[in-house]
Parts: structure tokens; sequence; C-alpha cells
């Protein structure tokens, strides 16, 4: 099914423009994953859009079946997007793409709520070390698939810091999205601060 993979990055492509640079991780036992970085821009300067590629080659599997069904399931790619020129963001490559694996590695479905986490500072200095899984479709839409194959769905992540992430464990996804919207939160910021939690 790696015929999926251009079609994705034909998607990403049209949607997000020509990718500026792009990097490759093979970990043991998986498929090679890409990340694509885009660079665009809003109204408050330049943004930075990191998304994988080869995630989607195969369907997520249900962790508790026995045979895994190598055609139907959920299928996604990650994106990240973070203000340009404020950390060494680049760096982001190879948790992205550690990220990316954990389907085929731990089999994981990553789905929109889900919290991930990779253990290390998302890039030199950063006050995250994971990410929310936010609902798919505001900036890349979904790419539907040929019967009987699911679609892609592009994930968008958001970094959290571990305070975050340890309300969001309690208190769930929403309400955390709901925080940052509160206190206005730019999920852009590289270096931002943890949302006030009390």
């Amino acid at each position: 099914m790696s015929d999926v993979l251009p079609l994705v990055e034909a998607r990403l492509c049209t949607t997000l423009g020509e990718p500026d640079a792009r990097a490759a991780v093979t970990f043991l036992g998986t498929d090679r994953v890409e990340v694509l970085r885009f660079t665009d821009r809003d109204q408050d300067g330049e943004l930075v859009r990191y998304a994988t590629l080869g995630m989607s080659a195969q369907p997520m599997a249900d962790p508790t079946a026995v045979l895994a069904d190598p055609v139907r399931g959920p299928r996604a790619e990650l994106l990240i997007s973070v203000r340009a020129g404020l950390a060494d963001t680049d760096k982001v490559l190879r948790p992205l793409a550690i990220l990316a694996a954990s389907p085929q590695v731990e089999g994981l479905i990553v789905a929109p709520g889900a919290s991930l986490d990779v253990g290390e500072p998302l890039w030199p200095g950063a006050p995250f070390t994971s990410v929310l899984v936010a609902e798919p479709g505001g900036l890349v839409e979904d790419l539907e698939l040929d019967e009987p194959l699911d679609p892609v769905r592009f994930l968008p992540l958001l970094p959290m810091t571990p305070n975050e992430a340890a309300w969001k464990r309690v208190h769930g996804a929403q309400a955390l999205q709901e925080r940052w919207l509160t206190n206005g939160t730019d999920l852009r910021d590289p270096a931002r601060r943890s949302v006030p939690l009390d």
C-alpha cells in the first residue's frame, strides 16, 4: 500500500506549498518515516510546519486484535506548527518520527484527544516533552482513498508542558483546550510557559 504515500505528499504540497527541507528516519523493524518542513506566513510572522510522511502507509491496528488487518483501519499523518526563529525547532524531526512510528512499534492507535510523550524535550531547551493530538481537518483536509481503505487524517499536535500533560490526564483534553483558549495561549510559541492551571 506504499502507493498511498505519493497521494499523501501531493495533498500536503497542495495545501502547504513545496517543502523546503525533508529528512528520513528508519527505526529497526519499521518502515521509513520522512518529516517534511514547510515555511508559511501568518499575520504574526513566519511559521514552520513539520509533517510526517510514512505513518499512513499502513493502517493502525487495534492492539488487542490477534491479527492486524493489512487494509482496513485508521490512517494518519502528524503535523506540528511553530513560530520560526525562536528556537531550534528543526530538532523536532526525530521526536516527530518516533511518534509517527509508534503505531508500528507499540501497536498504538493515535487519535484526537490522546497524549503522546517522547520522554525528552521536543527540541533543545523546549519546555515540552509531550503533545496533545488535536482534531483533524482544520489545516489539511482528510485524504479520501479508494474503498475499502480508510481516509488519511492529518492530525495536528499541540505541545504540552509536563504540568499541562498532568492536568489533562485528570481533567481531559477538552478542558485543557478550553483553558488554552480562555487564556489566549499561543500554541505555536516554541518557548511559551504553561497555561495557568489553578
